[in-house]
């Protein structure tokens, strides 16, 4: 405890000196560059067990919680998948995160989600709505990688501020830690920026070419039937990741480049997974 309160006490040092200096220059230059991230990576650990703590106590509270014990062959076929796009070869915090996945009972939700730290979460409705294991890769992809790059408590450090999380990782502010929840899981006010999505659509090409097994456009796949759908009913996923058309020809652009678009995958588990589910 000591040692993570000394390392947090640099860090605002080092956000005073920032700021200080920022004093002097043009007002822009005040504004950390995309990727600044003031929290170790221990500290994302501990706050993402902090959120998938209150995020597993919410969902069990609603009896949506699906346990492994009893949902043993599903999670089974899931970790298939995730194990696979985790073992790309290009994860920087692999060995380093827990990447653990739940999965949530909710039908009507077409959304997943991975908090600070790689705690992974799947709605039921996602599997349901997606037509290849291809696209559920390509989605939890996407959501990896906003985990391994960081972009949570990018976006969080600037939204809440650091003292404010700081509280939260050591146990002291329960309500914003279920706000935060929410908020991942697509029921508040937390929006990834452009540039996050932009990137998380990247690796999620890049990871999937790792496979060497998946198509690695699947994420595109999703936004193309989420178009489709229109605004009717649109996926809860595009609450939080917006502007399916102009981002399904990045994916494609990105897999087009890498050459691997062709691949074809054996669908028999994910039909099963869907059945199950």
């Amino acid at each position: 405890m000591t040692r993570f309160l000394l390392t947090l006490a640099a860090s605002a040092l080092a956000v005073a000196g920032l700021t200080a200096a920022a004093v002097h220059q043009p007002a822009a230059s005040a504004v950390p560059a995309q990727g600044f991230n003031i929290f170790s990576v221990d500290q994302d650990v501990a706050l993402g067990a902090q959120v998938a703590h209150q995020t597993d106590s919410m969902y069990q509270a609603k009896g949506q919680l699906m346990a492994r014990s009893s949902n043993a062959r599903a999670y089974q076929l899931l970790d298939g998948v995730v194990k696979r796009v985790l073992d790309n070869g290009n994860l920087k915090y692999r060995s380093k995160f827990p990447w653990d996945v739940k999965l949530i009972k909710d039908d009507q939700t077409q959304n997943a989600f991975a908090t600070p730290g790689g705690h992974i979460y799947v709605f039921t409705g996602l599997v349901k709505f997606l037509d290849n294991e291809s696209q559920l890769a390509g989605v939890l992809g996407h959501e990896i990688a906003h985990a391994d790059r960081r972009h949570s408590t990018q976006l969080l450090q600037r939204q809440y501020g650091v003292g404010i999380l700081a509280s939260m990782i050591l146990g002291k502010n329960q309500g914003l830690t279920a706000q935060i929840a929410n908020g991942l899981a697509g029921l508040g006010s937390l929006k990834f920026s452009r540039t996050f999505e932009q990137e998380a659509d990247k690796y999620s090409t890049v990871y999937l070419n790792g496979t060497r097994y998946y198509a690695c456009d699947g994420a595109a796949g999703f936004f193309i039937k989420a178009e489709k759908q229109g605004n009717a009913n649109p996926p809860e996923f595009l609450s939080t990741h917006p502007n399916p058309g102009s981002r399904i020809q990045a994916i494609q652009n990105n897999a087009r480049s890498l050459g691997c678009t062709g691949r074809s995958v054996n669908n028999s588990n994910f039909e099963e997974l869907k059945r199950l589910l």
